[in-house]
């Protein structure tokens, strides 16, 4: 659901501190329990939705998915407009793809991280899926967030798939670089990324090392599981911090809305 300000300036704003996002893998649930999921994480406090995640997920699953939770946003925002008490505003949270690959893409989606993965040894990640995907996005009028993508040690998944050339915790001088260059080429998001159920988070020395290049807007993920680890990011200089995994094996909404509460606690500890 759009923010009345435009998606990128919403993403920007740095007024509100250090704001958190919800990864959803539309791979691993029905569009009713990611939609249940997407509005618990906005109740608990997240500010944004990614959806996405597995590299083989179709994109009727993934297009179900956003239509779902975009459908439920609208019906929120309806109930908030008829209750003077409520905040309507609380529900205008951006719908953004996380794409594997230019296969899951959908025209319900308010956004995508049109991303290059900047340490991938292979063509296909820094340019190919995104000569593939460009067209449609353009046809479906997918608003594109220009973002440069690092994969860190341990890296997971998407190090191996995305064959990345993993950033250790003592190359900072090379996170600066990378980050300079994300800003050369015209990026104005910049995501750190540990891999999805990473052992470890981007070390905090990285994300200060890049925080130097302070025209980009940084984006932190994998490994955050507690509020300390997301007060560690926050503090470090991070714009929005992403949890998924952290979410996934909730046994029901109580406590995934828990678990996220205190996530987005950690966030706001440097505000």
């Amino acid at each position: 659901m759009l923010p009345d300000e435009g998606l990128l300036n919403y993403i920007l704003d740095r007024s509100h501190g250090c704001r958190h996002i919800t990864l959803i893998d539309p791979g691993k649930q029905s569009s009713e329990e990611a939609t249940r999921r997407a509005i618990t994480a906005i109740n608990s406090g997240s500010r944004m939705i990614f959806v996405g995640g597995s590299t083989d997920t179709p994109d009727e699953v993934v297009h179900k998915t956003c239509k779902t939770i975009q459908e439920a946003l609208e019906l929120q925002i309806f109930a908030a407009s008829q209750d003077p008490t409520s905040d309507e505003e609380m529900w205008r949270v951006p719908v953004i793809l996380f794409p594997g690959g230019a296969h899951a893409l959908s025209p319900a989606a308010d956004g995508i991280t049109f991303m290059m993965l900047m340490n991938s040894q292979i063509r296909r990640f820094l340019i190919g899926e995104q000569l593939h995907g460009a067209p449609y996005l353009d046809k479906f009028g997918v608003e594109a967030l220009p973002t440069g993508y690092l994969v860190f040690s341990p890296g997971g998944k998407v190090g191996e798939v995305g064959e990345a050339e993993l950033i250790e915790t003592n190359q900072t001088e090379l996170v600066n670089s990378y980050a300079l260059t994300a800003k050369m080429f015209g990026f104005k998001i910049l995501y750190l990324e540990a891999g999805s159920g990473a052992s470890t988070q981007v070390d905090p020395k990285c994300i200060e090392s890049a925080r130097k290049v302070d025209e980009l807007c940084l984006i932190v993920g994998g490994g955050i599981r507690s509020r300390e680890q997301a007060a560690k990011a926050a503090n470090a200089g991070a714009n929005w911090i992403v949890t998924g995994t952290l979410t996934e094996d909730a046994s029901n909404m109580e406590e995934l809305g828990r678990r996220i509460a205190e996530v987005v606690a950690g966030t706001q500890s440097s505000s």
